[in-house]
């Protein structure tokens, strides 16, 4: 199951208490232009996630029912749960993600005048870059079960919606991508080798699984070719 997080209103440095999914597009994009420190590429990338999710749903939608895909009915009946949870899910991360690194920007604004001061600042930052490594660890962890969605689809689903899946795929890959480059930045800041270590080889393997469910749904959607049914054990 995946672990969704109760949002916080009062993360938002600007006094702004709206989530970002309550933004329009435009909203949005003109928030991420905007000088302040959130959001940012964290954000982002979860956004982008949400945006591949939504399209497992919609691929998914568009091809249940049809008499064609009547062996894949179990798996298009998993991506048409999965897709929505993954979406609010990674709707959620983006707001997690701006609160973090919020964090991380006020503890930078501390006072250091005196030695307590400096060594509280420290210890402030050093728990604030942690949170702010592993908002986005939860995006790329997330990110594995998206692009397992795309590629369960991948041959499996309405032709006429292929690129789409494609699309939600590559958005997945994408979204892991950034997510990671934002978990190995904050890492160094930690001040905690044994977890920059162990957090780093995770970050790794959670990528080479994203890549390689990637791959297959490409060279699927690439073949247009007809799969067989997909097992769903050990499926999220």
């Amino acid at each position: 199951m995946l672990w969704v997080a109760t949002y916080n209103r009062a993360v938002h440095p600007d006094g702004n208490p709206g989530r970002f999914r309550d933004l329009t597009i435009d909203q949005f994009a003109a928030r991420l232009a905007s000088s302040d420190p959130v959001p940012g590429g964290g954000s982002a990338s979860a956004i982008a996630a949400a945006l591949g999710a939504s399209l497992v749903t919609m691929v998914a939608s568009l091809t249940t029912g049809r008499p064609k895909y009547v062996d894949h009915e179990p798996m298009l009946a998993w991506a048409l749960e999965i897709g929505p949870r993954l979406s609010d899910h990674f709707l959620v991360l983006a707001d997690e993600d701006a609160e973090a690194y919020a964090g991380y920007a006020a503890a930078l604004k501390l006072p250091r005048e005196t030695e307590p001061e400096i060594g509280a600042r420290k210890q402030a930052m050093q728990a604030a870059a942690r949170a702010s490594s592993e908002a986005p660890l939860r995006c790329l962890e997330a990110c594995v079960d998206l692009v397992a969605a795309a590629e369960a689809l991948a041959g499996r689903s309405n032709p006429n919606a292929a690129s789409d899946v494609d699309v939600a795929a590559r958005l997945g890959e994408a979204a892991a991508r950034g997510a990671a480059a934002n978990v190995l930045i904050n890492l160094p800041s930690t001040g905690d080798t044994d977890y920059e270590g162990t957090t780093t080889a995770r970050v790794m393997e959670l990528l080479s699984a994203i890549e390689d469910l990637a791959s297959q749904a490409h060279q699927a959607v690439a073949s247009g070719e007809r799969r067989e049914p997909v097992e769903l054990a050990g499926r999220a």
